[in-house]
């Protein structure tokens, strides 16, 4: 099975449904999605476990998008979604299984490696957020990993999307 995860206009297509990140010889997962969402059974909904930090430095763990840590965040959950919210209500981080048909309308790009790789599910993350030092800005149009940023991207590979200092590696 494959996962594609979308950042801004940047798809990264993967064996494995985890995001590591990757300092020195240290790896860390930081999301990993549990379960998805199937249209055709109302009873499934979409759940990841998520082990991140906010600007200031706080915790942010979820374990089945319950949280783990305590914090002044709040976590709003949908079938296909987990949104985790600042104290002040701005998003820290968004995790949304799309749909085939919205998943179908990204960027021809995008949809194209899809038809190659035909991933399970497509994961769109948005959000300001960091992980084991490194910052992960992903927008509508680019993906900031520290200072490297992606937009238009459209990447397959054979290990996990791993995070690193220098940019993804995949």
């Amino acid at each position: 099975m494959k996962y594609a995860f979308i950042f801004g206009t940047s798809a990264f297509i993967v064996p494995q449904a985890v995001i590591v990140t990757a300092n020195e010889d240290i790896t860390k997962q930081i999301l990993h999605v549990h379960s998805l969402y199937h249209d055709n059974d109302p009873a499934s909904f979409f759940s990841i476990n998520l082990d991140i930090k906010d600007s200031a430095g706080n915790y942010i763990r979820l374990t089945g998008n319950k949280a783990e840590s305590e914090g002044n965040y709040k976590v709003e959950t949908t079938k296909d979604s987990v949104k985790v919210l600042n104290a002040d209500g701005s998003l820290l981080i968004q995790v949304h299984q799309l749909d085939d048909e919205t998943a179908m309308n990204l960027e021809h790009n995008i949809t194209a490696e899809f038809e190659v790789n035909i991933p399970l599910a497509v994961i769109r993350i948005n959000g300001d957020f960091f992980a084991e030092g490194i910052h992960i800005i992903a927008e509508n149009e680019k993906l900031w990993v520290n200072e490297d940023s992606w937009a238009t991207a459209a990447l397959a590979g054979s290990g996990p999307l791993r995070l690193t200092a220098d940019g993804v590696v995949i």
